[in-house]
């Protein structure tokens, strides 16, 4: 699945158009040497107008995340037919893409980075908190199903959804921090395994 622009091609729109250049702004400068006139830099409208919306960069950065976790949450794939198992493979095959295209490769290391700000910023880690918590909400819901089904185990469908999330983290800070020297297909199989032994009933299976 191609990861879609998170800004789409309305430039015209004042929002956005921040949006955009102080994403840009920041994967060519990182977040240390990120300024609002860097980000200006990339605004192709008065300067002025970035003054008038925000006081400074953090203040910009706090919108362009909670602008890319919704863009993020609203590309994660939502299949409706199937069981439970076939849903969770589909999201584990996005979130655990062995090669994920340009622009979903960018916008994770831009996400990663301001992560990393989160010690630091109670905003920052306000957002990542709240987007954890529902990510980690739709996985439970999905392995809650597969018990109903009759597809899972009777297993504590919260614990599973941190075990999950926690592996599929820590593969995606990862890749964008260690580049090839991880193996993503190794991690999957080794999630696939795990799903087989805990979760699947033998006769699903």
């Amino acid at each position: 699945m191609a990861f879609d622009d998170p800004f789409g091609s309305d430039t015209g729109e004042t929002r956005t158009a921040i949006m955009r250049a102080t994403y840009e702004a920041l994967i060519e400068h990182g977040y240390e040497n990120l300024t609002i006139q860097r980000i200006g830099d990339e605004f192709p409208k008065s300067k002025s107008l970035i003054y008038q919306h925000y006081d400074g960069k953090d203040e910009v950065l706090v919108e362009l995340l909670e602008f890319l976790l919704d863009h993020f949450e609203a590309q994660m794939p939502k299949p409706a037919g199937g069981n439970a198992h076939d849903c969770l493979r589909t999201m584990l095959d996005y979130v655990l893409a062995p090669e994920p295209d340009t622009e979903r490769v960018e916008l994770t290391k831009v996400m990663v980075e301001l992560r990393g700000q989160a010690p630091h910023n109670e905003t920052f880690e306000a957002y990542f908190t709240a987007n954890d918590g529902r990510f980690r909400r739709s996985l439970a819901d999905i392995v809650e199903r597969g018990i109903e089904e009759g597809v899972y185990r009777p297993v504590d469908a919260d614990a599973v959804a941190e075990f999950l999330l926690t592996t599929i983290s820590g593969g995606t800070v990862r890749r964008a921090t260690a580049a090839d020297a991880v193996d993503i297909v190794a991690v999957r199989d080794e999630v696939d395994a795990y799903l087989d032994a805990r979760l699947l009933r033998d006769d699903a299976a």
